[in-house]
C-alpha cells in the first residue's frame, strides 16, 4: 500500500533518495522502488463533497425559513393548522419510508455517492421525527409525559439503523436516548431540580458512565461492531460535557441558588472532573485506546483553562500563568518523551535476539 504524502513531503523524499543515489548508498533500481512506495496527494474531493452537501442542507433549511415568511405561505400554513394531527403523521411516515427506500436503493446502485446518499437518509430521519411528534399530539391526553415520544424514537431509529446499516440514524438514536433520559427523569420528579439528589449535569455524568460501560460490555458483539466507535464517542461526549458543566455549576439545581455562592466553594467538582479526564488519558495511553486518550487530554486542558478563568483571570498576571502552564506541560512532555525513548531502545534490543 502506497503512502499518500503532501507535495512538500514528497519533494523532500525525492531529494533524499536522489542524494542517496548520488552517494551510491542505493542503486538506481532500489531508488525507483523507494519512489514507488509513495504518491503525492491530490485535491481532497471527498472532503469538498461532504462539506458541500452539509452546506446544501443548511442553505435548504434557510431557504425554507425565508419561504414561510411569505404571506401566501403563511396563509397556507394557517389552513394547514386545521389539518388533523394524524393526517400529518401519516404523510410524514409515508415520506420517511419513501426516502429510506430511495436512500437504500441509491446505496446499492451508487455506493460511491456517500454524502448525497446520507443527505437523503438524513431527510428521512427528519420526517420520522415529524411523524412521531404528530403521532404524540394525536394521542396526547394532557399528562405532559412526552418523554415517551423520545423513547419511541430510540427504538424506531435503532431498528432503522440496524436494518439500513446506517451510523447516521444510529447517531439520532443515541441523541434520542439522551433526550429520553433527561425528560423522563424530569417528569418523574414533576420537573423539580433534583432526581435522586442529582441535578441535570450530575445525572448525565451517570448516564455517560453507563453508556461508556455498555460499550465495553458489547465490544465483542458482532451486531454492535459497526456502531461501537460512534456509541463510544457519544458516550464520552455525554460524560465529559456533563463533567465540565458540573465543574462550573456543581450540584445546584437553579441559577438563583448558584449565583449566591462563591465559585471557589465548588473547587472539588473541578478536581473530580480533572481526575476523571486524567484517568481516561492514562487508560488511553496504557491500552492504546486513542479515543479515550484524546478525550482525556482535550478535556483536561478544557478543565484547567475553565478553572483559570473562574479563579485567576482577574487576580493573576496572565503572562505568569501561561508561562507556568507552558513549563508544566513541557516537563510532562519531556518525561513522556524519555519513557517513549526507553521503550524504543528496549524494542530495538529485543529485535536482534529474536532474529537470532
Amino acid at each position: 500500500m502506497k503512502l499518500n504524502l503532501d507535495k512538500q513531503e514528497s519533494d523532500f523524499l525525492d531529494k533524499v533518495i536522489s542524494d542517496w543515489e548520488k552517494q551510491e548508498l542505493v542503486n538506481a533500481e532500489q531508488a525507483q522502488k523507494l519512489r514507488d512506495t509513495y504518491d503525492v496527494k491530490g485535491f481532497d474531493w471527498m472532503r469538498l463533497a461532504k462539506y458541500s452537501f452539509w452546506v446544501a442542507l443548511i442553505c435548504g433549511a434557510t431557504s425554507f425559513t425565508f419561504l414561510i415568511v411569505n404571506d401566501t405561505i403563511i396563509n397556507w400554513l394557517k389552513n394547514l393548522y386545521y389539518t388533523p394531527d394524524i393526517i400529518i403523521s401519516i404523510i410524514s411516515a409515508a415520506m420517511a419510508v419513501f426516502l429510506f427506500l430511495w436512500g437504500r436503493r441509491r446505496e446499492r446502485h451508487s455506493p460511491e455517492k456517500i454524502f448525497s446518499n446520507e443527505a437523503v437518509i438524513f431527510t428521512g430521519v427528519l420526517f420520522t421525527a415529524c411523524c412521531i411528534a404528530y403521532l404524540g399530539k394525536t394521542f396526547d391526553n394532557g399528562s405532559g409525559h412526552y418523554s415517551i415520544l423520545f423513547l419511541i424514537s430510540v427504538f424506531v431509529y435503532g431498528f432503522l439503523a440496524y436494518r439500513l446499516d446506517s451510523r447516521l440514524i444510529w447517531l439520532f438514536a443515541l441523541v434520542s436516548l439522551g433526550s429520553w433520559f433527561g425528560t423522563e427523569t424530569g417528569y418523574q420528579t414533576q420537573w423539580s431540580y433534583y432526581f435522586l439528589g442529582m441535578n441535570y449535569p450530575l445525572r448525565f455524568v451517570a448516564f455517560g458512565f453507563v453508556l461508556v460501560g455498555a460499550c465495553h460490555l458489547l465490544r465483542n458483539s458482532k451486531w454492535f461492531n459497526r456502531f461501537w466507535e460512534l456509541t463510544y464517542v457519544i458516550g464520552l461526549l455525554y460524560l465529559f460535557l456533563s463533567l465540565w458543566m458540573l465543574s462550573i455549576f456543581g450540584n445546584y439545581g437553579s441559577l438563583d441558588s448558584w449565583w449566591k455562592i462563591k465559585q471557589i466553594t465548588l473547587f472539588y467538582w473541578g478536581i473530580i472532573s480533572g481526575g476523571v479526564a486524567f484517568a481516561f488519558m492514562l487508560y488511553g495511553l496504557k491500552t492504546k485506546d486513542v479515543i479515550a486518550r484524546e478525550f482525556g487530554i482535550t478535556f483536561l486542558l478544557i478543565f484547567i483553562y475553565t478553572k483559570y478563568f473562574e479563579y485567576f483571570w482577574d487576580s493573576t498576571n496572565h503572562t505568569l500563568f501561561f508561562a507556568i502552564l507552558a513549563v508544566s506541560f513541557w516537563l510532562i512532555g519531556r518525561k513522556a518523551e524519555r519513557i517513549w525513548n526507553l521503550g524504543s531502545i528496549k524494542k530495538n534490543l529485543r529485535q536482534p535476539a529474536e532474529e537470532i
